[in-house]
Parts: structure tokens; sequence; C-alpha cells
């Protein structure tokens, strides 16, 4: 991987996850609704390229390790984080793997806010989910 991450990585983004489902839901909004998978708040914290921090959302949440680089689309910031469930929790023995890249910004853009767009893996079985299960997601930075 390139060099350390822009610091603008670090902060709140509001993260939401969507079954890779690649079937039209028209005009349904409830179709569009169940695509989501998960929704959560991101907390990163970046120290040249080391990530820590947390995702939590309603009745949980995982810790968060990773690297966060510039070796993406024009130097653009990459992560590579693993996300492990919190010992005496309901997420204890859980493990996520995400990777992203900060999306494109238009240099005409309009009120565009800062996106990480990427993938989340099921690294450990749970609560019936296999491993391996994967979707794609969008975390948007919060202001």
């Amino acid at each position: 991987m390139g060099g350390t991450a822009d610091i603008s990585l670090a902060g709140k983004w509001t993260y939401r996850s969507y079954r890779d489902d690649p079937s039209l839901v028209g005009d349904d909004a409830n179709k569009a609704l169940d695509l989501i998978f998960a929704e959560a708040v991101f907390t990163f914290d970046i120290s040249g390229a080391a990530l820590k921090g947390t995702i939590d959302w309603t009745g949980g949440g995982l810790d968060l390790e990773g690297t966060a680089r510039t070796t993406g689309d024009a130097g653009a910031p990459v992560v590579a984080i693993v996300g492990t469930g919190r010992p005496g929790t309901s997420t204890a023995g859980r493990e996520y793997d995400y990777r992203a890249q900060l999306a494109y910004e238009w240099p005409t853009g309009v009120d565009q806010v800062p996106a990480l767009v990427g993938t989340v893996m099921r690294a450990k079985a749970h609560d019936g989910g296999a491993a391996g299960y994967a979707a794609a997601f969008v975390a948007v930075k919060q202001q």
C-alpha cells in the first residue's frame, strides 16, 4: 500500500450496507428499504496509517482496527478494517472485514459530502448467518 491517509477520514460516518440484490425496486419504497442490511455509525481515529475506532448501532457494536492509506483512484484514501465483537456483549465473537475507498470528489460538485464506498464481509458465522456473506456499503461523513 502507499502513503498515509488524509486525516479527513477521522470522525463520524453514517454507515449503511446493502444486500447485493440486482433486482430493480421500481417505485416500491418498502422493497428498497428491504435492501438495507445494516445501519450504524463508524467513528474513526487515525494516527499515521493506523485506524482505530468503533461501529455502533442500536443494541450493539464492534471495535475496529485497520489501516488507512492513499493508494486508490487518484490517491484517494483506502481503508482495510477488521471489526470484532465486544466481550460480554451480544456481539462477542463476531468478526467483520471492511474494505473501502473514498469516493471521487467532483471539482464542480455542489454540496457533495465525503463518502466511503466499499464492501463488508462476515468473517465469522453468528446467529444463523454464514461466514463469507458480503454486502456493499456506503458511509457518509457527518459534518
